[in-house]
């Protein structure tokens, strides 16, 4: 027998152990059109019951958290897997009904009339799909002599994976693919968490992916990354259609399924005593639309292009075979700096930078650079450097901070030649660039980062400390071979034979009045004792209020950069 509060939390550990390993269920799928993600829309659909059954005190019953599971899993559905998915849950809702706890036998008859609901509710049944891996799943259920939960659950598992195991037996396009069905795969990781709490242990916690690795190349040729399975013009119908209606008094959904299916095709429709969940394919989904508001009134629209979402996917497969060959020569030895990345859908943003010094590479690293390419004042980086550094992040977009005025134009032009978006930010200096990265803000457009890192890296005033390479002549004054040099935003203002008076005196004639941080970047020529000498002279020669930090950045040609902001 289980409690409420055990059902509960069984339901919570399904869908973290779904969410948790749903790009993988992604990969998997094939069939019949790529519309949306298969491992995503189960994970939203039993992930919208998560948050509702959180709630849910430790007293509850059987039959409230299983209403309370159904209910919002109706409103949260996305999908043909994730309509199916909540349909299986509202089996649980109906068979539970006024119960406090459950037997066996109960959960056993729950399985069953949310199977019986879920192929009643899709229009042409497939076998080899979460339907067969349920339905197999719940005949074994019900077959079962078992008394106690966790030794039906076994059952429920055992015959549910053989299912799965057989699906490519069923549907040719899986056995080309070399995957099983991704629904029934989704199904059978919500109920492996789901054993977890009935078997007694905790619930699977939701794990958040901080740093998400690049996609696996193991995928590639694979799943939903071969390519041979279909053709885009294969799609007739090619819009995803999903909508909420909330049902007018009297209103036949029976007869607006009828219209969808006349109309189109996958279509899937479940319904509440005040809501219906529609899912369709079509070619037109403004029609479809226009009759379903006769109906009532309509709310969470979801309508995605399945062609394009196809064509993404050819050109992730292709990327994949790439990433996977690069990964061979990696493994064999090649001198390649950079190993070309798949770009994953899951990472909006990423960002490449030139820097030299290894302490300037960890600044920008920290900062979130993925990438960092070797280069400077006097060692340019090609454009095919750069070009490897940007497609070696598995990003959508990512941002390019050249930090020099010389890197800028072969920056742009790997921008021409990339796989993925790049956004180049033409910063000039090394500190532009920190200040650029430390104004990126991952909730907003890529445009507006752009726009909003520039302004604040346009702010960043940079003063630099060198030598003069060579004797010269410039605003009429000579300079010598060996001299030091002190630069500010590219300008020379003045020359000398003292690297730390010549530090402190510029970083002195920069500041300004609304100046609030100075920092002071020491080269390789510079030890720490001498570093840190001069940082304390910068700081007792510019005022308290202005905080000044030293960064070892370890960098050629320059004694000491400034950055003044």
């Amino acid at each position: 027998m289980i409690t409420g509060k055990i059902l509960r939390d069984a339901m919570i550990s399904g869908a973290n152990n779904i969410s948790n390993q749903r790009t993988r269920v992604d990969e998997l799928n094939v069939f019949p059109v790529p519309d949306g993600d298969t491992g995503t829309n189960m994970s939203m659909t039993i992930g919208a019951a998560c948050r509702e059954l959180e709630n849910l005190p430790d007293d509850c019953t059987v039959a409230q958290a299983s209403k309370c599971a159904a209910s919002a899993m109706l409103r949260g559905a996305r999908g043909n897997s994730g309509v199916i998915t909540s349909l299986l849950f509202r089996g649980f809702s109906k068979a539970l009904k006024d119960k406090t706890n459950a037997e066996a036998s109960d959960l056993a008859n729950a399985l069953q009339m949310g199977v019986d609901a879920a192929y009643k509710a899709v229009m042409k049944p497939t076998e080899g799909t979460i339907l067969t891996v349920t339905r197999l799943a719940a005949e074994a259920a019900a077959a079962s002599t078992q008394t106690e939960v966790p030794a039906l659950w076994d059952e429920v598992l055992a015959a549910g994976q053989k299912a799965l195991e057989d699906t490519p037996n069923l549907l040719p396009v899986l056995k080309k693919a070399g995957v099983v069905d991704a629904g029934g795969q989704g199904i059978m990781l919500v109920f492996e968490g789901m054993k977890q709490v009935f078997d007694g242990g905790e619930v699977i916690q939701s794990v958040e992916v901080v740093a998400k690795p690049k996609v696996s190349s193991n995928a590639a040729g694979k799943g939903v990354f071969a390519d041979d399975l279909m053709k885009v013009e294969d799609i007739k119908n090619g819009y995803c259609t999903q909508f909420l209606l909330h049902k007018d008094e009297g209103a036949s959904v029976t007869r607006l399924r009828a219209f969808l299916e006349s109309n189109g095709d996958s279509v899937v429709v479940i319904e509440d005593d005040d809501v219906a969940n529609c899912h369709v394919h079509t070619s037109d989904p403004g029609m479809m639309l226009s009759e379903a508001i006769k109906y009532g009134y309509l709310t969470d629209f979801k309508i995605e292009n399945m062609h394009e979402q196809f064509l993404a996917r050819q050109k992730q497969g292709k990327s994949l075979e790439k990433q996977a060959a690069a990964e061979e020569r990696a493994a064999a030895g090649s001198a390649d700096e950079f190993v070309y990345a798949a770009v994953d859908p899951d990472q909006e943003y990423g960002f490449v930078a030139v820097a030299a010094g290894e302490g300037l590479k960890s600044v920008f690293t920290d900062l979130g650079v993925e990438a960092v390419v070797s280069g400077g004042q006097t060692m340019n980086p090609a454009t095919e450097d750069i070009l490897a550094a940007i497609q070696s992040v598995p990003a959508k977009t990512v941002f390019v901070l050249p930090n020099n005025k010389n890197i800028i134009m072969a920056a742009e032009q790997a921008q021409k030649l990339a796989d993925r978006k790049v956004i180049v930010l033409p910063t000039r200096t090394v500190p532009q660039g920190m200040t650029a990265m430390l104004n990126f803000d991952p909730g907003t457009s890529a445009d507006e980062n752009a726009i909003n890192m520039m302004a604040a890296a346009d702010k960043v005033a940079t003063g630099l400390i060198t030598y003069a390479a060579r004797d010269s002549e410039f605003d009429g004054k000579t300079i010598k071979k060996g001299e030091i040099m002190a630069l500010e935003n590219g300008k020379i203002v003045a020359t000398g034979n003292d690297i730390t008076k010549m530090t402190y005196r510029l970083a002195r004639s920069m500041k300004k009045k609304d100046t609030q941080f100075i920092t002071v970047i020491s080269g390789c020529e510079i030890s720490d004792a001498d570093a840190e000498k001069t940082t304390d002279l910068v700081r007792s020669k510019c005022g308290g209020n202005i905080e000044v930090s030293h960064i070892s950045g370890g960098q050629p040609v320059y004694y000491y950069m400034i950055s003044v902001e």
